[in-house]
């Protein structure tokens, strides 16, 4: 198999509800789609879904658009390959940039499924019909917005909430969810927002007793030690999602037992196969996992529902209903949740078409090699 085409866009959709957490508040997002043709006309679809800010990490959009036109489209036009392994290795000498990477190998991914005539869940091994989905709701002005937001999302059927929280934004919030919703499935993110001080070490023992299912990446994403030492003291799991960038993070997790839930992004990991991997290093290490999402759009969000239907994600995912963040998405049909629950597509490749009209219609920019080469 070879790339003989690939279309990069730059697309900007509106929230359909504002979303803040502890750095910035968005109404909208901007993400790129990848898009790779074979020499036999077959299509594989990827985002690549970075913030437009360097807030949960140092890659943006205007960034990966700079690595994806200056290495990444040059590394996989006209390689050859036919596992999506051999054109990820393509671009293994470059440092970082993970959700770029993300994005061409996602795309690879589709490609390849397609080719096959197979769900992309069935090539990555998925073992599930339907994932358990979870909502993340971000910072509300009053308490009593937040409650509202939880029992509308409570109502549509979801089981799990996550809950943003920051310095000023955390016990009392979460403990007025809690009373409200008792049984509910509850977990906190605070993005990194704290420092490891005596004062956070009290909001996270407070924490501790609001029966949360886990506190996820309190502290900053290198400080692997902070976490530890946390874990060492609560019996709430830590679950660690900035810090694990790749494996290398993860074994180093384990070895200092700073976390005992992982939260698995895609995107955050550089793509379908390093995270398939890191699903399999804490499937052996006995850690659950689950699959985190960065608001994609309807072609990342697929792949994440492939992804969580593989068998140690025992956790619900960030694989919530399109309708929840867009009025109209970017595939056909949408993701849909019934009752929290998503089923996993088995039409070949992430099993949804990509709505290109609409693509360009909210496209900034675009890039077409074709052109290119025309």
């Amino acid at each position: 198999m070879m790339i003989q085409r690939l279309r990069l866009f730059d697309v900007t959709l509106p929230l359909v509800h504002g979303f803040e957490t502890s750095s910035h508040r968005k109404t909208g997002l901007n993400h790129l789609l990848v898009e790779l043709t074979d020499a036999d006309g077959r299509v594989g679809w990827g985002e690549i879904a970075t913030p437009a800010d360097p807030y949960y990490g140092s890659e943006t959009t205007r960034v990966a658009w700079d690595i994806a036109e200056r290495y990444l489209v040059p590394a996989v036009l006209g390689a050859p390959w036919e596992e999506p392994a051999e054109l990820e290795a393509t671009w293994r000498r470059i440092r970082g940039h993970e959700f770029a990477k993300a994005g061409f190998s996602a795309a690879a991914w589709d490609l390849h499924a397609r080719a096959a005539g197979v769900p992309l869940a069935v090539a990555l091994g998925g073992t599930r019909s339907e994932v358990v989905a979870g909502v993340s709701l971000g910072i509300e002005p009053t308490i009593d917005e937040l409650l509202a937001q939880v029992s509308r999302q409570v109502d549509a059927g979801y089981g799990r909430v996550k809950l943003k929280i920051a310095p000023g934004w955390d016990v009392e919030p979460v403990r007025a969810v809690r009373e409200a919703h008792p049984g509910l499935d509850l977990h906190v993110d605070a993005n990194g927002a704290y420092q490891d001080t005596d004062e956070t070490t009290a909001v996270m023992r407070a924490l501790d007793g609001l029966g949360l299912t886990m506190i996820e990446q309190p502290y900053a994403p290198r400080d692997f030690v902070a976490h530890a030492r946390l874990q060492a003291g609560i019996g709430t799991p830590v679950c660690l999602d900035e810090s694990v960038v790749d494996v290398a993070d993860l074994r180093t997790m384990l070895a200092l037992d700073a976390g005992r839930v992982l939260n698995i992004k895609v995107s955050r990991m550089g793509g379908l196969g390093s995270a398939r991997l890191a699903h399999d290093i804490a499937r052996d290490a006995g850690v659950p996992v689950w699959c985190g999402g960065m608001h994609e759009f309807g072609v990342g969000r697929a792949a994440n529902v492939a992804l969580s239907s593989l068998p140690n994600f025992t956790l619900p995912s960030d694989v919530s209903g399109s309708d929840k963040y867009y009025a109209r998405d970017v595939i056909v049909p949408p993701v849909v949740a019934h009752d929290g629950l998503v089923q996993v597509p088995t039409a070949p490749g992430i099993g949804h078409d990509v709505d290109v009209d609409w693509v360009l219609q909210n496209a900034v920019r675009t890039l077409d090699t074709a052109a290119v080469a025309a």
